[in-house]
């Protein structure tokens, strides 16, 4: 069996590869591992999912494979990932499980997991499930040692309640248009966004269970940025599909990345007072603009794997205060346990609000150097990434930027692609060497 966990969960083609037995066996596999069994009180499970259609499938399956295993199942329903790994700290479960696919398409789902506390687990949980995994089913209880299931009917409203509570002040004043990629945050982004007083518009708020991601989201800014210029909204804010990332518009529809976003933010908490030891966290795949960027503004910018799971390791090894990725994952531990767009959007208006600056302003300050990044379809994404001939072409490449620009390789970490990215002085360079190492990923390992 290959490994089952990628950068984020247990994710697939719902009924391909993510079966419900699959999806049952995580569950039990999961509850045997993360449980803390004092035996005076059965485990608490916390489930919730994103609006696909299979997530109904699947959340029956893994309902079944908790109760089974002892546990007594809270189902929130549908929620942001963030709201669900939430409501498992302040409901002390024992364990949540978040079904999405995040920004991945609708016929994809995915098993998420959270340690009490609301936290991520680490690799080495991972490689202790997928072990109970492959050695099967042991006994179980029976009789009245068989977990019960209820349903949480206030799960978003206390959920937006925290978020708010975040917040120095309202965001008066303020037009927002946002793009809810028909996914979980479609109910709860506009509520938390009118809530802290902007005036909303929201779009793709109507997910049917077929319609999530699809060519909208934060993958997919079309829509918003036609949208917040039609409205003449200050700003945009795209989520994708469990809402744990974040993507903005500016009011003449320029896109505001992540990387861009962490500085705003960075600098608003650093005049606060409030970032720690003046150091932000990202991965290897941020820009080199943001590095000058902090660099500049006496911010020391540290470094991690690909994953925001890493990255709120390094925050919470170090008791550091923001971190993220450049695809919009951004985590706040003093209010959240795992990457929130909705939160990083009420923070990143509230800066807007503090300081009467439109967001173009504030995101300037990162100047981002050319960046071409390309997803290629391959055979086998492990064995592509390392091959001798990729490796050797990357190191070319290297070599002809010098000190201008820098390669990043690595195998997406859900599904079958290897990741080759590319920084240069000019978008011409970065385009021609990406596909220069592009061409030879495919040669290695046809898709």
């Amino acid at each position: 069996m290959g490994r089952l966990f990628g950068t984020d969960g247990v994710r697939g083609r719902a009924n391909a590869d993510l079966t419900p037995e699959l999806a049952m066996a995580v569950a039990i596999a999961a509850a045997q591992v993360l449980f803390e069994r004092d035996h005076s009180h059965a485990p608490l499970a916390v489930v919730g999912r994103d609006p696909r259609a299979s997530g109904e499938m699947l959340e029956a399956a893994v309902v079944a494979g908790l109760t089974s295993a002892g546990a007594n199942v809270v189902r929130v329903g549908v929620l942001p990932t963030p709201a669900v790994a939430y409501l498992t700290g302040v409901l002390n479960a024992d364990i949540g499980v978040m079904l999405s696919a995040s920004h991945n398409p609708m016929p994809d789902n995915g098993v998420k997991l959270f340690a009490a506390g609301g936290h991520k687990i680490p690799d080495e949980v991972e490689d202790e499930i997928e072990r109970l995994i492959a050695e099967g089913t042991k006994t179980r209880p029976t009789g009245a040692g068989v977990g019960r299931v209820t349903d949480l009917a206030d799960g978003e409203d206390r959920y937006v309640r925290h978020l708010l509570t975040s917040l120095p002040g309202p965001l008066v004043e303020l037009k927002v248009v946002v793009d809810c990629a028909n996914g979980a945050a479609s109910s709860a982004a506009p509520e938390a966004y009118r809530r802290a007083g902007a005036h909303v518009i929201a779009i793709n708020a109507d997910p049917d269970g077929l319609n999530i991601n699809e060519d909208c989201g934060s993958n997919h800014l079309g829509q918003l940025r036609a949208a917040v210029v039609e409205h003449g909204a200050d700003l945009g804010i795209a989520h994708d599909g469990d809402a744990d990332r974040v993507a903005a518009v500016t009011a003449d529809g320029a896109e505001v990345d992540g990387d861009q976003i962490m500085a705003v933010l960075a600098l608003a908490m650093r005049d606060g007072g409030l970032l720690k030891d003046d150091t932000l966290v990202a991965t290897v795949m941020s820009n080199l603009g943001l590095k000058i960027a902090m660099a500049d503004a006496g911010i020391r910018l540290l470094e991690t794997r690909v994953g925001d799971r890493y990255v709120l390791e390094e925050l919470r090894a170090k008791g550091l205060a923001l971190g993220g990725e450049q695809s919009g994952h951004i985590i706040m531990p003093a209010f959240a346990t795992t990457g929130d767009g909705v939160l990083t959007a009420l923070h990143l208006m509230g800066r807007m609000t503090g300081t009467g600056r439109t967001l173009a302003d504030l995101a300037s300050v990162v100047r981002r150097l050319p960046q071409v990044l390309i997803n290629v379809p391959v055979g086998d994404r492990a064995a592509a990434a390392r091959a001798a001939q990729v490796l050797d072409a990357a190191k070319q490449v290297e070599a002809e930027l010098g000190g201008t620009g820098r390669v990043l390789l690595r195998p997406s970490g859900t599904e079958q692609l290897v990741r080759v990215m590319v920084e240069a002085a000019t978008q011409e360079t970065a385009r021609e060497a990406a596909e220069r190492i592009a061409a030879i990923v495919r040669a290695v390992s046809p898709a």
